[in-house]
């Protein structure tokens, strides 16, 4: 790791669980030359919250945060999506700072010990000492005070978060089953056929002996496609010989609504019972395929069981953005912000 590929998002990865908040502060601050000077940061303040200075320093580290791709860019983020990106970024750090001032205000610490424990976990992350070292001549002037300084500040961040956002928007076995059945449609599933195919398709404009290749060709398909005894030896065969673009995925289309499936098709996957393999399917333009059944899903609801992990998981983001919104709310009624 090179200093000037300062990621600041290492200072909480490997010491606890970073919140969306505070990647802004650990984002690079160079990833390369920027192609557009205005993501050239020299120091400039771009904002002021109750009195506390933010730099463009600060804003090009979320706005790479928001777009990593900047390095697929040259370091630069492409114009039509950069006042976007700008104004996201700005509302975050202020954000981030009136969440910080917020921990102070509180009178919030950080154990001697937990800050220790950070330090030691970040410079894990470095190849060599010296490599440390490049980060603070570059980041803080050579001062490990300042760095330490910063790593308590994301702490600081992390803690009133999770004070007031992720405690809270926790969601309980029996919450999660009550929406589960206040929301009967929401897990409904269609009738669905989960299956693999086997393709052969002719050249588009397919002169009559491309045509009758491609015949040939599906009719040596049918008859290794239907020596196979297994999914494994269906989807093995069918990355082999399918020209589809389902063959990189062994043939494997899993559940498709029925409505979906082109008629012929429906009309095979209703023959056959799971395992079976069906004949030569005209696909029209002289394109055929193969189908396995690997099981034909019946209109129903998804039971508690099956959703209950994704249920709770998806609630919970829901909430977390709720609480976020309503603290950023809370925080900026009597904040003095400008935007310079």
């Amino acid at each position: 790791m090179k200093a000037k590929f300062t990621v600041w998002a290492l200072l909480l990865a490997a010491s606890c669980a970073v919140s969306a908040q505070l990647v802004s502060s650990h984002a690079p601050t160079a990833l390369a030359k920027p192609s557009n000077a205005v993501l050239q940061p020299v120091g400039r303040p771009v904002a002021r919250v109750n009195g506390a200075v933010l730099t463009d320093h600060d804003l090009l580290r979320e706005m790479y945060t928001i777009f990593p791709y900047a390095r697929q860019h040259n370091g630069g983020i492409p114009a039509a999506m950069e006042a976007d990106i700008r104004a996201g970024a700005m509302k975050m750090i202020i954000f981030e700072e009136m969440v910080y001032q917020e921990a102070r205000r509180r009178k919030m610490t950080i154990a001697p010990a937990r800050l220790h424990r950070a330090e030691a976990d970040f410079r894990k992350q470095f190849a060599n000492p010296q490599e440390f070292q490049d980060l603070l001549n570059t980041e803080f002037k050579g001062s490990l005070q300042s760095f330490r300084a910063k790593l308590e500040r994301s702490l600081l961040i992390d803690a009133l978060l999770k004070q007031e956002v992720d405690s809270k928007a926790s969601i309980s076995l029996a919450e999660a089953k009550a929406y589960y059945e206040k929301n009967p449609d929401r897990f409904r599933v269609p009738e669905s056929f989960a299956v693999q195919t086997i393709s052969i398709i002719p050249p588009e404009k397919a002169t009559p002996e491309q045509v009758k290749e491609a015949r040939k060709r599906a009719q040596d398909a049918l008859r290794q496609a239907k020596a196979t005894k297994s999914y494994e030896e269906f989807g093995v065969l069918a990355e082999k010989i399918s020209q589809d673009d389902y063959r990189v995925m062994m043939g494997d289309h899993r559940a498709v609504d029925r409505s979906k499936l082109p008629p012929p098709v429906f009309q095979a996957a209703l023959t056959l019972h799971p395992g079976e393999v069906s004949g030569l399917i005209d696909l029209g333009s002289d394109a055929s395929t193969i189908l396995r059944l690997n099981a034909h899903i019946p209109e129903g609801k998804q039971k508690f069981e099956e959703v209950k992990d994704s249920l709770r998981d998806e609630v919970k983001k829901q909430r977390s953005e709720e609480l976020r919104r309503a603290l950023d709310k809370r925080l900026r009624k009597n904040a003095k912000i400008e935007e310079l």
